[in-house]
């Protein structure tokens, strides 16, 4: 098991280069795709002026390989208040990811909130996900989730199930063995991870019932965008509140909240997935 802050570094090689390396620790298919992207947010955090991320958005090019990779950070603008910077990340002529970021100062603040957190049990009374996954399924997951402590708020035991459920996604979440970090850049990353894997779940739900053998199709993510808005470095859980309304033309559309311990909203996001049809099992 690996410290979620150690698998994310950046090493410093020259102004606004660094290198990081993308592990098979971290593993769904292939890299987890936000954990690639919080390896570009905290680069940009390392350049940038001010101390507040105030949101990410990226395209996803192409998975990537296990091994090191490049991160180019470029300032496009900065000002008083706000910086927006371009990210890159490369292995050899390979583009893995293109974000851009902004990042703000303490600005005098011009405040409302009128958000409502989902009404659901605390994580500390819910049952985590590896003791409600069945012993067969555990020796199959992949090993991103070894890093993670997931609480659903809702279980069935039956899966696949008999017909279509809502396409939502609502779960606690929380590193381990490290949950926490002080470091602003680094506790944003935690909603990059945890918004952008609840995309495929949310949709899944709606065609799980159509596999009773084998999965058939998967949904990479294309695209996501993270809006930052209440950091909770003290806080080790998260709730995800995702969902799916609509697929068309091969794209199927999500968007999700986090939400902090004390109902919060602690980031808010969106993108867009590209259906897939997995290729037929060998023999």
């Amino acid at each position: 098991m690996q410290d979620f802050d150690e698998a994310t570094a950046v090493e410093r090689v020259d102004d606004g280069r660094f290198r990081c390396t993308i592990t098979d620790r971290w593993a769904i298919w292939g890299p987890m795709g936000g954990y690639v992207a919080s390896m570009a947010l905290r680069a940009a955090g390392a350049v940038s002026v001010f101390d507040r991320p105030a949101s990410f958005s990226c395209h996803y090019l192409t998975p990537g390989t296990f091994d090191e990779a490049d991160v180019v950070v470029e300032t496009l603008r900065r000002g008083r208040t706000a910086e927006s910077l371009r990210v890159s990340l490369v292995q050899g002529e390979r583009r893995i990811l293109e974000a851009l970021v902004w990042s703000t100062a303490d600005v005098e603040p011009l405040e409302h909130d009128v958000t409502t957190a989902p009404d659901v049990p605390a994580a500390v009374g819910l049952t985590s996900f590896d003791d409600l996954m069945p012993e067969e399924a555990a020796a199959d997951r992949f090993s991103f989730f070894d890093h993670l402590d997931q609480r659903p708020v809702t279980w069935s035991p039956v899966w696949p199930p008999p017909g279509p459920l809502p396409p939502t996604f609502t779960q606690w979440m929380a590193f381990r063995p490290k949950a926490t970090f002080t470091d602003p850049w680094l506790d944003a990353c935690r909603s990059v991870v945890f918004l952008d894997l609840s995309s495929w779940p949310s949709a899944h739900q709606q065609h799980a019932w159509k596999w009773p053998e084998r999965q058939e199709w998967m949904a990479p993510t294309l695209d996501l965008y993270v809006a930052f808005h209440e950091p909770c470095p003290d806080d080790p859980w998260l709730l995800v509140d995702a969902q799916s309304p609509i697929g068309r033309h091969g794209l199927l559309g999500w968007d999700g909240r986090a939400w902090s311990s004390d109902g919060r909203l602690v980031a808010s996001a969106a993108g867009q997935m590209l259906a897939r049809r997995l290729p037929p099992s060998p023999g």
